[in-house]
């Protein structure tokens, strides 16, 4: 008898791995239809710079010092700037924005195009920052960075010192954020999560709107016109992919441990009804920096340069002012 039962336990066990290992596989995931080339959705003013083998959108406006370059958030894009890249390059600077990997109508390779690290690592986003600075023959710059965009920027100035003058950090992902948790990310890189998870990316789309009007102190600022602009990029072929390898490639990165290696200028910008990274851990960045300003800006939440952009531009225009010449 307990022969028996170990043979149909044995027996069940077995069932239960090959369905754990082989499930995966028998769920169909259809390539997404419509999809176009990133450069039939281009705006007038959109560059496409070969930076190392990669096709980076961006849009350059202006002439002069301190060069700026706007790094973007999580799900979104040059067009986040667009309230701001041009009064900032009619003070006098270069601008420049950029759609960041995986983002916007920069090129999403696969897996199989690339040699060495992730093109969609954190620290491979920071070194094409440096690279795309390199391309538009950019020495030193003030990188202007969102959110996730403001965790990039951070690495970027650490990774790169030499290169980054200053930082304007916009609510910055330092604190919270970096991808799954750690015992989470080997399962990230197994063959049946890697085939299962453009589905996993698509399933991120039906929630866009209430993330997107989170990031808004007044969400009914979010109109159907600006969503439509926020969306564009979901057109593009291969979005859902580029969107899973940068999941798996995200990471921690113990980036508040390492603010004391941060002696450059730095403006941290923040809205008082921040719902995404909450303004307390913007004024804990400031406090924690050795060489930081800090702006709560009222009545805004966590894309001040998208909802309160007078009072942005005033304040980036101010830390401008109080930079040593370069």
């Amino acid at each position: 008898m307990k022969r028996k039962l170990l043979r149909i336990s044995l027996v069940i066990l077995g069932i239960v791995l090959i369905l754990i290992l082989v499930g995966p596989f028998l769920v169909p995931v259809k390539p997404l239809e419509g999809l176009v080339e990133a450069e039939s959705l281009a705006d007038p003013d959109s560059q496409f710079i070969d930076v190392g083998g990669l096709s980076v959108h961006a849009k350059v406006q202006g002439e002069g010092e301190p060069a700026l370059l706007l790094l973007h958030g999580f799900a979104s894009s040059t067009y986040s700037w667009r309230e701001v890249i041009q009064p900032l390059a009619d003070a006098g600077q270069q601008v420049v924005a950029f759609d960041r990997p995986a983002f916007g109508l920069t090129e999403r390779p696969v897996r199989g195009q690339w040699q060495g690290k992730s093109p969609y690592s954190p620290e491979a986003q920071a070194d094409l920052t440096v690279s795309l600075m390199d391309e538009l023959g950019i020495d030193q710059a003030v990188l202007v960075g969102n959110s996730a965009g403001g965790t990039i920027a951070t690495l970027t100035a650490l990774r790169h010192p030499d290169r980054v003058q200053a930082l304007v950090l916009v609510s910055p992902a330092i604190y919270s954020g970096g991808g799954a948790p750690g015992f989470v990310r080997p399962l990230l890189q197994t063959p049946q999560l890697d085939h299962l998870g453009p589905l996993l990316a698509r399933s991120l789309q039906a929630q866009g709107v209430t993330l997107g009007r989170l990031a808004w102190h007044d969400p009914s600022r979010l109109t159907d016109a600006i969503w439509a602009e926020y969306t564009k990029p979901l057109q593009v072929q291969g979005w859902d992919r580029a969107l899973w390898e940068l999941t798996k490639a995200s990471r921690p990165l113990g980036l508040a441990e390492q603010l004391d290696q941060l002696t450059l200028p730095v403006l941290v910008v923040t809205g008082d009804d921040d719902r995404v990274v909450p303004t307390e851990q913007s004024v804990r960045l400031a406090e924690a920096l050795p060489n930081a300003q800090l702006v709560v800006m009222p009545a805004c939440g966590h894309v001040a340069h998208e909802e309160c952009p007078e009072a942005f531009l005033q304040a980036v225009n101010d830390f401008l002012q109080t930079l040593p010449a370069p």
